[in-house]
């Protein structure tokens, strides 16, 4: 079984800590695989790059860039938050949190990781210390701060007037878009041992459709804060606490009244967005974001398989097995490609049809967990290292 290395570092704290016994001594080590040798039929070429704060270092901070506009916005762990153009990476704006905050020594991080999410004339980060932070697109003001339940290590996703913020602690709450204040709050219930992540929501029909930590997939009316429905899409099982691991960490996605969620240890599983029965169901697990698109399923497993699979049944199109253990970002859809990055800084695009390589290139040596993005005609990424990159096709 595969775990990135931060998340053995906190899971081998927690056994330290209450003197348990998380791993089975004659668990196999995994190992990377070898780059593996790609004949490019294409060469991406850079746009652009630019650094952006010292990146998130080692830790597991999901700081995904976002874009409107015309403008790219990324963040650094340690509180920068930084507007670029889009066209050339030029800076149009850039503030410290760490600052702005009010701590007594520029020193200490903001500790940001959750985000970046951009809607309107905000834009939205959140953080390890239980804040949540809306700042003017214009000049990067802060127009609010809000202290939330828990950590916010998954991205706000706004709606409705309504930003939606999951917690670390198993909580869904939703603040006043206009001013931060705190309209509901869900206790989704989690176990005593987690991965670190959580599930942002996705939304459709007035309802917010998350990922638990505790194998199942909630719905709750956006209005009222009033839970819908549960579904238990993995079941815990195993020898060992991480073998009986079963979070949602995914952001479900919802096509066509289906809701297509996502489980570590678990199930790829189709549910009715109205009723939260299960349509059918796959035996993949994965902590990565996952794309639906023209009736296919393009996800990386836990085991860093790249996997097509049709949405009618969820059956295996075809699967991809030279990046295993690589610590693969989750894919993004560029130009008709599948394009993911690993833990040694490659980018790799796939072939959305036979899921044969067309490109590969080394981009940089810190490496990258974060997802790539689309901005208008770029495809853009950040490192580990706080550099953000544009490519095109």
């Amino acid at each position: 079984m595969q775990l990135r290395k931060t998340l053995l570092v906190g899971l081998v704290s927690a056994a330290l800590l209450s003197g348990c016994s998380l791993f089975n001594s004659e668990e196999d080590v995994v190992t990377m695989s070898p780059l593996p040798k790609v004949e490019n039929q294409f060469t991406p070429s850079k746009a652009w790059s630019t650094s952006v704060g010292d990146g998130i270092g080692e830790y597991y901070s999901h700081l995904r860039p976002a874009y409107q506009d015309s403008t790219i916005y990324a963040a650094d762990r340690f509180g920068i938050v930084k507007a670029m153009d889009a066209d050339s990476g030029n800076e149009k704006w850039k503030v410290n949190l760490s600052e702005k905050t009010g701590f007594f020594s520029s020193n200490l991080s903001a500790l940001l990781s959750g985000g970046l999410t951009v809607a309107g004339d905000k834009v939205y980060v959140g953080s390890e210390k239980a804040v949540v932070y809306a700042l003017n697109t214009a000049d990067g003001a802060i127009a609010w701060q809000t202290k939330v339940a828990g950590e916010a290590i998954s991205r706000p996703v706004i709606s409705d007037g309504m930003v939606l913020v999951h917690t670390s602690n198993g909580m869904l709450q939703a603040l006043n878009e206009a001013d931060g204040a705190v309209k509901w709050t869900v206790n989704l219930d989690m176990p005593s041992l987690s991965l670190r992540g959580e599930s942002a929501p996705a939304v459709a029909f007035g309802a917010a459709i998350v990922g638990g930590d505790n194998g199942r997939v909630s719905a709750v009316l956006m209005q009222q804060g009033q839970l819908i429905w549960q579904q238990r899409i993995s079941q815990p099982s195993g020898a060992t606490e991480i073998d009986r691991l079963n979070d949602v960490d995914t952001t479900p996605v919802i096509v066509d009244g289906v809701v297509y969620a996502l489980g570590y240890n678990g199930n790829l599983t189709a549910l009715d967005l109205r009723s939260g029965q299960i349509i059918w169901k796959r035996e993949l697990g994965s902590v990565n974001d996952f794309i639906v698109d023209a009736g296919r399923i393009y996800l990386i497993d836990q085991n860093d398989r790249v996997v097509a699979l049709s949405t009618e049944g969820g059956v295996t199109v075809w699967t991809q097995s030279d990046l295993l253990h690589r610590n693969l970002t989750p894919p993004v859809m560029y130009n008709g490609y599948l394009v993911t990055g690993d833990a040694e800084g490659y980018l790799h695009w796939v072939n959305t049809t036979d899921g044969r390589f067309v490109a590969q290139q080394e981009v940089d040596s810190s490496g990258f967990l974060s997802a790539p993005m689309v901005a208008g005609d770029k495809l853009v990424i950040q490192a580990r290292g706080g550099k953000v990159y544009a490519f095109t096709r």
